[in-house]
């Protein structure tokens, strides 16, 4: 499970029911934890452990190169690593920052992954850090998003893991779905960025149900069946490894935008009725 923030409410809720959580550190509260992190880490992560698994903390989530906040994520990464080293945690958590593919300069063909020019002096020292203290580094993965940046270059089902065959040949390695493409850019950018042994974990991905013409409940519902039914297979650069995979998102969310696509993300409605029936095996 993910949360964007340490609600006090909901860390509450989690005690004791052994759900794995990622924790987020809101963007805006970056700053404040660049002198010390400390009293943030007492606050929201010892205070509820042991009661509460936490698995990792994100630590801003799609910042970008040339945002105000990209200066502090790595300060306050670090300080509250040193925070949960202090508090004797850092071997039950670990530390990272959720990206998304706006920092890729370039992401085709996968084998051509690379960080742009603007997003490597940001994210490098990261991934370097991140190798340090043997933390993921967490990314956003949005098949929906490509397809609705290009159409009419990307067909539907490439995106919804429907397709019969390989649509993209990429060397030896042969792609039937552009999640799996989106994943491995990815891994060839950390890989020429210094990180050769880098894990990522997928923190969100999801499709809307609602909003425009291809965001429907059944594109919905095949795109998440078809993504949980695949994940254990890994992708064609890493095959048989199953990819760490977080849904996107609990809830609709009525008030989000300025797309109405962004207020049907949820794979309940408002009322947590369920909007699609999924099976987990």
């Amino acid at each position: 499970m993910r949360i964007y923030d340490p609600n006090q409410e909901v860390l509450q809720s989690l005690r004791g029911t052994n759900i794995e959580l990622i924790l987020g550190v809101p963007n805006q509260d970056l700053a404040s934890l660049v002198s010390d992190a400390k009293a943030w880490v007492q606050n929201n992560i010892v205070a509820f452990s042991p009661d509460v698994k936490f698995r990792y903390i994100a630590v801003g989530n799609e910042v970008k190169a040339g945002d105000a906040e990209s200066q502090y994520v790595l300060p306050a990464m670090q300080n509250i690593h040193n925070a949960l080293v202090s508090a004797q945690l850092d071997g039950q958590m670990k530390v990272s920052t959720s990206v998304d593919a706006t920092l890729l300069g370039s992401s085709y063909p996968p084998s051509a992954g690379s960080f742009s020019a603007a997003a490597t002096p940001y994210i490098t020292p990261i991934i370097n850090f991140l190798t340090s203290i043997g933390a993921p580094l967490l990314v956003n993965i949005y098949p929906y998003f490509a397809y609705v940046g290009g159409p009419q270059h990307i067909d539907l089902s490439y995106c919804l893991f429907t397709s019969s065959g390989v649509v993209v040949q990429d060397g030896a390695l042969g792609y039937q779905n552009i999640f799996d493409a989106m994943l491995d850019a990815f891994y060839y950018a950390v890989e020429g960025a210094g990180g050769a042994n880098l894990e990522l974990v997928v923190s969100e991905s999801g499709w809307p149900s609602a909003g425009e013409a291809s965001a429907t409940v059944d594109n919905a519902a095949t795109y998440y069946q078809n993504l949980i039914n695949h994940i254990n297979n890994g992708t064609p650069k890493k095959p048989g490894k199953p990819i760490e995979t977080y849904l996107f998102a609990m809830f609709d969310e009525d008030q989000k935008g300025p797309a109405e696509t962004e207020r049907h993300f949820g794979l309940f409605s408002p009322d947590m009725q369920p909007k699609y029936k999924f099976t987990f095996t």
